[in-house]
């Protein structure tokens, strides 16, 4: 029998196909188990796509939530790198720019360390700090921000205008957040210490939402 879950390496991350017939939950549960089991494929800050459209918006989530759990980003849009063939201009074009801008949020840097009060980090792509994030610093990423531990800085993700990206705590309490070119502050009522919560944009606006870690 065909294994659940078929993975083909990419340049810029990795594409799942699935055996025909499969269950949202064998899928799932495959992914789980070679996630757990350490498969040399998954290595942290990879993204991994899913063809758009095969899964229900709640199973996709779930899926984004459990690769998330490892370090990694998960999407639905398959970006695939220019083909043309090299010019002797050297300036690229507006769309060019967009582009590069585009595949460099979907790979991700990551922080093992508090970054403190004064201290500024800027990434073109997602970032992940294994720490918190101090009143007086600045977190600033072209992708997503997922904060392993308390966030009380100013974080911006999708700074180049990725109305997708995502800002993901432990407990999540900035001072100021961004996402693209929307403004938020986390709400005034306290988290509990063991909830996470992410932040991200639904109906033009930034909305504060519990996660499951």
């Amino acid at each position: 029998m065909n294994d659940i879950v078929t993975i083909k390496g990419l340049k810029y991350g990795l594409q799942l196909t699935f055996a025909k017939g499969a269950s949202f939950d064998d899928v799932q549960a495959n992914l789980l188990n070679k996630l757990e089991s350490g498969d040399s494929f998954f290595i942290r800050g990879t993204t991994v796509f899913v063809p758009k459209g095969y899964f229900a918006e709640d199973q996709n989530e779930a899926l984004r939530r459990m690769f998330h759990r490892h370090g990694m980003l998960f999407s639905t849009e398959l970006k695939r790198p220019n083909l043309a063939p090299p010019s002797c201009d050297t300036v690229k074009t507006p769309a060019q720019k967009s582009k590069a801008k585009v595949e460099d949020a979907q790979k991700m840097m990551v922080i093992n360390r508090t970054i403190r009060g004064g201290q500024e980090v800027k990434a073109n792509c997602s970032v992940l700090i294994c720490g918190n994030v101090n009143p007086g610093a600045q977190i600033i990423a072209g992708g997503s921000i997922d904060i392993r531990g308390t966030c009380r800085g100013f974080v911006h993700a999708g700074a180049f205008g990725d109305k997708t990206a995502c800002v993901v705590a432990d407990r999540l309490m900035p001072a100021q957040i961004r996402i693209a070119d929307l403004i938020a502050r986390a709400p005034d009522e306290d988290v509990k210490a063991s909830q996470a919560e992410r932040a991200m944009i639904r109906n033009n606006m930034i909305i504060f939402e519990p996660v499951a870690r």
